[in-house]
């Protein structure tokens, strides 16, 4: 599944780019980090949930930042397009 974010050509990094994804029905999947607040993560996954988009849980914010291919922490990331 990590291989689907980093080879994706269309994702979107953060925590509104994610929202507004899911939000206009774009987001194929979404990624999530562990050590994201609760306050950040509880309104991804509950959209998630009301529009049945895959959700996929990453370790760390450092960790999804590599996977999306940038220098720092990312909350919650999405892949909009086909990859």
């Amino acid at each position: 599944m990590q291989d689907q974010l980093r080879n994706a050509k269309d994702k979107v990094v953060g925590l509104k780019q994610t929202v507004k994804a899911l939000e206009k029905g774009e987001a194929l999947m979404v990624f999530i980090a562990r050590d994201a607040e609760e306050k950040v993560s509880r309104p991804v996954v509950a959209l998630c949930e009301a529009s049945g988009v895959e959700l996929h849980y990453v370790d760390t914010m450092l960790e999804l930042g590599k996977m999306c291919g940038i220098k720092v922490k990312a909350a919650t990331a999405a892949v909009t397009g086909q990859s």
